[in-house]
């Protein structure tokens, strides 16, 4: 099977929304957008991997936190998901909302305008910064991901890109029953893709939805 460029794990709406407005240090998914509604699915499950207290559910979220990652080797994020700074770099003590050990684990690639050194970190995760584009950063994710697929972790921007793009595989998301009225929207600016449902459940706290992108 050939290397596959997937979105994992990402997080929408009732609405459509990926965050809020005014992504900030203080609020990084946006006013309105408690970080805890969108994750709680997850986070309430025995393999969330920031999990820091035994314990957690089991059954189908529990399954599908376990999933997210297999046969990942690395992946690719927008710059906003990696922090809060805008412009220039100016404080290269920032490391990431994750602090010195991100739950990634493999090479990630992070898109910027901006240049910065190659940020390695505890547990395998290594952040390149990446200033040509969408898909200079992918090819260098499949050279480093080896014989394993892609991860797009996100975040609106970033899959926005490359669904527009026609670069993307896969597209999981996870329905939330959480209303923000206005934020960066998953879907808009994408064009008109062909979005095959291959695989859809719920659970209480959420619906999960795997897409197969048709390229016509």
């Amino acid at each position: 099977m050939s290397q596959l460029l997937r979105v994992m794990c990402f997080n929408v709406t009732r609405d459509g929304f990926g965050a809020g407005v005014d992504q900030s240090l203080d609020h990084p998914f946006g006013h309105g957008a408690n970080p805890a509604d969108l994750f709680s699915w997850a986070g309430a499950t025995a393999s969330w991997v920031n999990r820091t207290e035994p314990g957690g559910s089991r059954g189908l979220d529990d399954y599908i936190t376990r999933d997210m990652t297999r046969n990942i080797g690395a992946e690719i994020m927008g710059r906003n998901k990696f922090g809060p700074q805008r412009g220039p770099w100016e404080n290269h003590d920032w490391k990431g909302w994750w602090g010195d050990t991100p739950p990634f684990h493999t090479p990630v690639f992070v898109l910027t305008h901006h240049e910065r050194e190659p940020l390695p970190l505890q547990g395998g995760t290594t952040f390149t910064f990446v200033t040509g584009g969408i898909e200079s950063a992918l090819e260098q994710a499949r050279a480093a991901a080896g014989d394993w697929d892609v991860m797009i972790a996100g975040g609106a921007s970033a899959v926005q890109q490359y669904l527009a793009a026609g670069l993307l595989d896969e597209l999981y998301l996870h329905v939330v029953p959480v209303l923000l009225g206005a934020g960066e929207r998953l879907l808009e600016g994408v064009g008109d893709p062909k979005l095959e449902p291959v695989k859809v459940v719920a659970s209480p706290a959420a619906t999960h939805v795997k897409y197969r992108v048709v390229r016509t």
